[in-house]
């Protein structure tokens, strides 16, 4: 490998100057002329000067040899190969003309110098073949040497002491010195090498697999830091004995500041991302128990960004209520070795509440390594926002039960007149029980019983009416569905009656008890009944009828179904009935069916509407039973 590098930088000038106008371009005629005059010429006239000088000097025929194979050798240098064996052929006729005897004749007086001229001829060819090939070889390592100088990379060879043996043009010009001052030098002195590891494991690597790559820190010379990517190859001999390192490199020193400005401009977004977001970032080492907590999840516990977090940190800030719930689902995730994702309460140093939502990644699972990767995000403006949307739609559905109620006025007078118009005629029928010779209390008392139960039952109905009409935050009971349509329809009974509807009312016996908030259902129920009453208005082509049934789905869903016989759904609009300030009226708000849904949601179950077969529309409302609530 070394002379490989070296053989690029030895010869002398007069060879290639020789060579290059020996070696001019073979097809075309005046130059293959002039090669074949001037190469036999010259060769002629070199091996006739040195016949004659050794013929002068009285050298016997051995010494003769000797002069021509150095002729020959030189002359194949520069020649090409006809001309070589042609020259050993001319060598053989000068050395039988002048040194064989009979001398100045080409006559061979003893048989025995034959084979001596034989000898020198084949072995001035071989001399000449070998010499040749040490040239081609000498070439080919040139131009390796040549073509290494054009990369831009760096090319260096190094012996195992780190002596620098080559050093490519390359490498001049990313590091500033030049061959003459860097071959000889070692090369982590001169560049000042800083390592990504210990150079004896490095060196060990090398010599166990062959190869090396990575990235290290050079110093030109002028005193610039480059990162360089680098790539080492050791070099054998036939043996298997490490002679020398070929390392080639190129400067990623750009790349890398883009890199790390890249990375400071992401963790700057990433950070400003979070604030917005109010997220948070973490990292949790299960078994060492280490925790890395990003900057906004700092601000969202409201901790020094100093402290070094913990889990114990944060069960400092834990609501009470919450405690355990986190214990249990941290306990969980440590053994069990699964995502999580939960919400819990935190308890602020000035007694605010913020409301946190956890979800964390298991992202390595081995041995003394379960390591979680998560986010932790402040949802206390989301659940807020929810609580106020809550407050506002119960708002709202309590006015359009107090408009249902104004609407409903006439009924609910009726059944609060009823039972007071029986209350009075009870009383003065006791008068007149008492008034009566002989007084007559066992009448007088059944009246007084009498008057006792209408007044309960006004009560009752004064109590429903109240319930609909003040704010309530839906306290969920179990319930029999059954006493909802009972109160329902009590309360609309006179409505049903002004407008000559009649009502069929049908309970499926049994019925599994539901988890429901009575006034809400009461609420959906009587805007159903109230709906279908009026989609009957002016109906006078078919027997008009309303009915309300309760019964039980397929799945064990317990259902309440509301069916007239009115114009039924237009097709058009079909999937829009439920949508808020959506209305057919004249004078609708579109608030009722989607409160209804609104209602139903919330409750686990769904509401649908379709058209009957005949005339008409059907609502029906589907619940899950008190069990599947609860589960």
């Amino acid at each position: 490998m070394t002379s490989l590098f070296q053989a690029a930088h030895r010869g002398n000038r007069w060879r290639d100057a020789w060579t290059r106008w020996m070696r001019a371009d073979l097809f075309e005629p005046p130059s293959l002329a002039r090669r074949l005059v001037f190469g036999w010429a010259a060769g002629f006239l070199t091996l006739g000067l040195l016949s004659w000088l050794c013929y002068r000097l009285g050298l016997d025929v051995i010494a003769a040899e000797s002069v021509f194979l150095i002729a020959i050798v030189l002359i194949s240098l520069v020649g090409s190969f006809v001309m070589s064996i042609g020259l050993c052929v001319v060598a053989v006729l000068y050395i039988d003309y002048y040194f064989i005897k009979p001398v100045l004749s080409f006559d061979v007086q003893y048989k025995q110098d034959m084979p001596a001229l034989l000898t020198f001829l084949i072995a001035s060819l071989a001399i000449t073949g070998l010499v040749r090939h040490v040239r081609a070889l000498g070439d080919v390592r040139s131009e390796q040497a040549r073509l290494l100088d054009l990369t831009h990379d760096t090319v260096i060879v190094r012996d195992m002491d780190g002596v620098i043996l080559f050093w490519n043009y390359g490498a001049e010009e990313m590091y500033g010195w030049k061959k003459r001052d860097a071959i000889g030098k070692n090369i982590h002195q001169l560049l000042k090498t800083r390592f990504p590891a210990p150079l004896d494991e490095i060196t060990a690597s090398l010599l166990r697999t062959g190869r090396w790559d990575g990235e290290l820190v050079h110093t030109r010379r002028d005193g610039t830091e480059l990162s360089i990517a680098t790539r080492w190859s050791l070099q054998r001999n036939g043996n298997g004995r490490a002679l020398a390192t070929l390392e080639t490199g190129n400067d990623i020193t750009a790349r890398k500041e883009a890199e790390q400005a890249l990375r400071r401009s992401q963790a700057t977004y990433l950070a400003e991302a979070q604030r917005l977001s109010h997220t948070g970032s973490f990292g949790w080492n299960v078994w060492s128990g280490e925790v890395v907590w990003s900057e906004q999840t700092f601000r969202i516990f409201e901790f020094d960004p100093g402290i070094v977090p913990t889990l114990e940190l944060v069960l400092q800030r834990v609501h009470p209520d919450d405690v355990e719930r986190f214990r249990d689902i941290i306990g969980r995730a440590s053994t069990h070795k699964q995502d999580f994702e939960f919400e819990f309460r935190l308890v602020m140093p000035d007694g605010a509440i913020k409301h946190l939502q956890v979800v964390a990644h298991v992202m390595r699972d081995e041995p003394e390594r379960l390591h979680y990767a998560g986010a932790v995000m402040d949802v206390t403006q989301a659940r807020q926002s929810e609580q106020q949307l809550h407050h506002a739609q119960s708002e709202l559905a309590r006015v359009t039960r107090v408009t249902t109620l104004g609407e409903l006025s006439a009924s609910i007078a009726h059944e609060v007149g009823q039972p007071l118009a029986a209350i009075v005629t009870n009383g003065e029928a006791c008068l007149r029980w008492l008034d009566h010779q002989p007084p007559q209390p066992d009448e007088v008392r059944a009246g007084i019983a009498r008057m006792i139960g209408e007044g309960r039952r006004a009560t009752e109905i004064v109590r429903r009416i109240r319930t609909l009409a003040r704010k309530d935050t839906g306290q969920k009971t179990p319930l029999e569905l059954n006493d909802v349509v009972n109160d329902v329809v009590s309360l609309t009974q006179r409505e049903v009656l002004s407008h000559q509807v009649p009502l069929r009312v049908r309970l499926a016996p049994l019925l599994p008890p539901v988890l429901g908030d009575r006034v809400q259902l009461q609420q959906v129920l009587i805007n159903l009944v109230m709906n279908g009453i009026q989609s009957m208005d002016g109906i006078t082509g078919w027997t008009r009828e309303l009915s309300i049934e309760t019964g039980l789905a397929p799945g064990g869903n317990v259902t309440l179904t509301v069916r007239d016989c009115g114009a039924g759904l237009d097709p058009r609009h079909a999937e829009r009935v439920f949508d808020a300030f959506f209305s057919t009226k004249p004078h609708g708000m579109g608030m009722g069916l989607s409160i209804c849904r609104s209602i139903i949601d919330a409750h686990g179950g769904k509401i649908v509407a379709l058209n009957n077969e005949t005339h008409g529309a059907t609502f029906q409302c589907i619940l899950p039973p008190l069990a599947k609530s609860v589960a």
